[in-house]
């Protein structure tokens, strides 16, 4: 293999017997280089590429609209939504004071320039804030500031700003249009994208909430540079999910491209948002409200969601309980024999390649029960989205109780192992 064709060495955990939780290191991968194809993914929608902006169309019967990614796009954020927020429009900017301080100049000063009113509403960001508590503060703080029904609001932050405030949006007023500008990877890859709003009850998450699509999603990889390690490989766990239930060039990138993808390398993280991207666009257009194809995107989220909410949503960032879920759904899978055994270790190599996960510190009864008020139980009958392969999955309602237990036992043990 000759040397320019070689990232530094990465060695990719293996897993060799997963029963046993026994690893060995695989030899250093062969890279890509940063010249990769300029679509790895043809999906159903077509990304239009505008010099270096990418305009990626999510087409729903409630409304169509585009997702727009670029470097540096936070700079002319006023000007490209110059046709959706009129001059005369009230807009109401939702965000939290870290973000604020950031990156809020940035895209106060792009309104300013373009003459628009724009009112700033600060809300505490993490899940704790996911709460209908925080919704009404907001609203209150709107018609205090003479908010109409013209009005829109802006979502401004990581994934919890952008449910709190899409939710808001989708009820104020009985609804009003909302933009979202997310600033985690977790939002940029995932949750700004496919009009899903929502707050926490004590007794799960997300279990209030509506569909509510936004008139645009405007990510800009650039103010992922401030995110904190920890935040922004959460989301990369996000974006693996997108390679295991759709698209697998996804994964072979981020399998080939792991010292590349963490250390933040422009080029290619522009470019794996946009992958990511076009599958949840693709995914949304088809099924907008999550009555077929759009539970796959589920992937990992099952017994994800538990450990958050086991956890009080303290203990574990949204990705790295969806990552621990993912390895949970593989190993289930591989039980019943539905998910390659190759592809199986594939997927729990990469989610342990890509960073020290919390230990997992809750008793598989437990994840069992909690499983009982998760949306994506019916009829008391939880289903799991089940790899078959790198790129396929299953929704599958024959889990038992017994194979959900020892998959939170056997993750669990592998938390406390590494």
């Amino acid at each position: 293999m000759p040397q320019n064709a070689r990232e530094s060495a990465v060695p990719m955990l293996m897993v060799t017997r997963i029963t046993a939780m026994r690893f060995t290191r695989n030899a250093p991968m062969l890279a890509m280089g940063k010249c990769f194809s300029a679509m790895l993914y043809a999906g159903q929608g077509s990304i239009r590429y505008t010099r270096s902006l990418t305009r990626i169309p999510v087409r729903t019967s409630s409304r169509s609209y585009e997702v727009l990614v670029e470097r540096g796009l936070l700079r002319s954020a006023s000007a490209l939504l110059r046709e959706l927020v009129p001059s005369h429009a009230k807009a109401f900017l939702v965000s939290s004071p870290p973000i604020l301080r950031l990156w809020g100049t940035s895209l106060t000063e792009s309104f300013s320039d373009a003459g628009v009113s724009l009112e700033v509403l600060e809300m505490t960001d993490g899940e704790t804030s996911k709460r209908l508590s925080a919704v009404e503060k907001l609203a209150g703080k709107m018609v205090s500031l003479g908010a109409d029904r013209r009005s829109v609001v802006i979502a401004f932050g990581g994934g919890v700003v952008g449910d709190v405030a899409g939710f808001l949006a989708s009820i104020f007023m009985r609804g009003i249009p909302v933009i979202q500008i997310p600033t985690t990877l977790v939002a940029q890859v995932d949750s700004a994208i496919g009009g899903k709003t929502g707050v926490n009850l004590v007794s799960g998450k997300n279990l209030m909430g509506t569909f509510h699509q936004p008139l645009a999603v405007l990510a800009d990889p650039e103010v992922l540079s401030t995110l904190p390690d920890r935040e922004y490989r959460s989301g990369l766990f996000e974006a693996m999910k997108y390679g295991v239930i759709r698209n697998p060039q996804i994964f072979d990138l981020m399998e080939t491209h792991r010292e590349a993808l963490l250390r933040r390398d422009g080029e290619l993280l522009e470019r794996l948002i946009v992958e990511c991207v076009q599958v949840k666009a693709d995914v949304v257009s088809a099924d907008e409200r999550e009555g077929g194809e759009r539970r796959i995107l589920n992937f990992g989220h099952t017994i994800g969601h538990a450990l958050e909410s086991a956890t009080k949503y303290k203990h574990f960032l949204h990705g790295e309980a969806v990552g621990w879920g993912m390895v949970a759904a593989t190993l289930i899978g591989e039980g019943l024999k539905i998910t390659d055994p190759g592809a199986a270790q594939r997927i729990i190599a990469m989610v342990l390649a890509y960073g020290s996960l919390p230990v997992v510190q809750v008793d598989g009864k437990r994840i069992l029960t909690l499983l009982q008020s998760d949306k994506k139980t019916m009829g008391g009958v939880p289903h799991f989205i089940l790899p078959t392969a790198i790129g396929k999955v299953d929704v599958v309602n024959t889990v038992s109780g017994r194979a959900v237990i020892e998959a939170a036992e056997e993750i669990s043990q592998l938390s406390k192992a590494r």
